[in-house]
Formats: structure tokens, sequence, C-alpha cells
């Protein structure tokens, strides 16, 4: 194409007015369509994150699978046999591996999205975008990764003979999907608040290391609800404790992949208690998409 052609089909395009909130457009759908029209950019974003993540590396994507077990050995010796919390967990290492699979895809939405806006600089500075491709494109790369995990876990639990039957695999679904929209919820409302404020990206190291250790993962709830018993602590604090968000979907994905836990590893109505959840985290992406709104409008100057 020479560039006649390329100003002819530039005076063709419709006028576009770009505002403070973003793009000023009168196309059904909103948001939601002008994202899509991105579609192809979202997927080359995607596809740039995980190249980035190792390039030059000579295992490659191998890392992908190298990690999360690393991880997985060390949890499962230290505190699995050195500190017994294997005791009392019978297939632990499926217990222990499905957890930190669903933790970690959390984990990496929420880092990846945290960083999005500033690792994209250049291009929020020289061109208009709508900004949230760049928190979608680290949820995109974190999705890939969680799935390539998924198929390790499920090979292991096969392996392990620790499968459920085929009917409680229908609880990866709610847990995925909880997890999902809390990961994206967060990210964006963090992607822009980490463009102010730099110290948001610290702040959420520390909260996510907390947020592992708040939930059954490395530990069983049951032993969780014996500490409060034999304590006497109040009810409403392991309500609390219990409706963590990445909680009901780390007991979810249990269910899922640990054959062996039985009704009292769970807490009672955990299907009731994911659905109260997820529309709080539906009403939450919400509320983040606003301030993300609201606050894109100066990303350019402060970055």
């Amino acid at each position: 194409m020479d560039s006649t052609q390329r100003f002819t089909r530039l005076s063709e395009e419709p006028f576009a007015t770009i505002e403070s909130r973003g793009l000023r457009t009168d196309r059904r759908g909103g948001k939601l369509a002008e994202i899509f029209a991105h579609r192809e950019l979202l997927g080359l974003l995607v596809r740039r994150d995980l190249q980035a993540r190792y390039r030059d590396s000579f295992l490659g994507f191998l890392w992908t699978l190298i990690k999360p077990i690393i991880q997985f050995m060390m949890y499962f010796v230290v505190l699995g046999q050195f500190l017994r919390a294997a005791e009392g967990i019978p297939d632990f290492a499926v217990y222990l591996f499905a957890g930190l699979v669903l933790y970690t895809f959390f984990s990496d939405m929420v880092f990846g999205s945290t960083t999005s806006i500033l690792a994209n600089s250049g291009l929020v500075k020289k061109i208009y975008l709508p900004r949230e491709v760049f928190p979608l494109a680290s949820v995109g790369a974190a999705s890939f990764m969680f799935a390539v995990q998924v198929v390790v876990l499920l090979v292991a639990a096969i392996g392990f003979q620790a499968l459920p039957q085929p009917v409680e695999m229908l609880w990866f679904f709610p847990s995925v999907l909880l997890v999902l929209v809390y990961g994206l919820a967060i990210g964006l409302l963090l992607s822009a608040l980490n463009v102010y404020l730099r110290d948001v990206q610290y702040l959420t190291e520390v909260v996510m290391m907390l947020a592992m250790w708040g939930s059954p993962i490395v530990y069983s709830w049951s032993m969780v609800k014996n500490v409060f018993a034999q304590f006497n602590l109040p009810d409403w604090l392991l309500e609390v404790y219990i409706n963590n968000p990445i909680t009901l979907g780390v007991l979810g994905f249990h269910r899922a992949f640990w054959g062996a836990g039985t009704a009292a590893d769970y807490p009672e109505g955990l299907g009731m208690r994911m659905l109260i959840a997820g529309v709080l985290g539906l009403i939450l992406l919400v509320i983040s998409h606003r301030v993300f709104t609201r606050l894109q409008g100066n990303f350019a100057q402060e970055l």
C-alpha cells in the first residue's frame, strides 16, 4: 500500500474523539466492543509477554513447568515431611499441587497486571489504545501458564489415582471463574494505582505472600477449624477466613482434583458461598474498571 492509498484509507475512517476517559464512541457494546476491536493487538501482547518471560533462555517455556515443580517439591519435603503437615491429608502431593496451581494463576494475574501499564509506557505515551488491553494481556499470559500447569496436575492426579468422580471435577469451572474474576478486578485496579504510586507493586508482593499462607494450600481447612475451636476464637472470624475468594477457589479446586477429600474437609454450602463471592467479584470488577477509567486520563503525564 503506497502513501496515496494510506491517506485515502485514513480519510475514509470516521472522526474519533479521545477524551480523558478514553475513546468517545457511539458503538454498541461500549468499552467491550472497543477492546474486541483490538483483539489482534491483545493477542500480540499476550504472545510478546510470554516470549519476553524466557527470552534468551535455553530451556524456554520448560521453565513454566520447572518453577512450580521445584516450588511443589520444596513445600512437599519441608512442610509435608519435615514439619509433618502431610499427616492427616491423604494424597498430600496432589492436594498441595492443586492449591499451588490455582494460587499461582491468581498471583501471576495480579503481579503481571500491576506492572503492565508501566511496562508498556512507551506505547501509552505515543498512541491511543484502550489501556485495558495491557492488564488483559497479562491475564491472558497467566491463563496460558495456568493451562499448562493444569495439564501437569491432571497427569499427576491420574498417576497417583487421586482423581474424584467425574461429576466432582465440574468444580473446576466455578473455581477458575471465581479466581479469574477477582484476579482481573484486582489487577485492573492495581495497574492504574501503580502508575501514580509505585509502592503498590511492592505492597502487592507482601499482600500476595500473606494471601497464600491465608489459604488452605499447605494445610487443610479442617486444621484451621480445629484451631479456632481450640482457642475459642469467634465464629465470624472463621467465616472471614472461609469466604476469602482464594480460599473458596482452592477448596473448589481440591474437590475437582483431590478425590481423597470427604465432606468434613469442606465447609457447608461451598457452592452457595462461591456463587455469592462470584457476584461480589463482578461488582468489584465494575468498580475497579470505573476507577481505572477515571485514572487513565493522566497515565501519559505520570509515565
